[in-house]
């Protein structure tokens, strides 16, 4: 089961991805690569498939919802229910 993404989780994720989009993709490129790499080549995989896909829009959706479910899984046995 993969854990919950909270609406605060989303909210910090794409707060520190808009600031600067650029820089943070070209981050997440570098520690996607380095935490990993399959999941960095999965994503350049896209582009071989359909030259038409814009890679950087893709690499940037796939590197926010991965950034997302690391957060959530860091705080999965932080919340309570109650």
């Amino acid at each position: 089961m993969l854990p919950i993404i909270t609406e605060e989780m989303a909210t910090e994720v794409y707060t520190e991805a808009f600031q600067d989009v650029q820089s943070w993709r070209k981050n997440m490129v570098q520690y996607i690569k380095e935490e990993n790499p399959e999941v960095n080549t999965a994503i350049l995989e896209v582009a071989k498939h359909d030259e038409s896909i814009d890679l950087k829009a893709v690499a940037l959706g796939a590197y926010l919802s991965y950034r997302l479910l690391e957060l959530a899984n860091e705080n999965d046995g932080l919340i309570v229910e109650g």
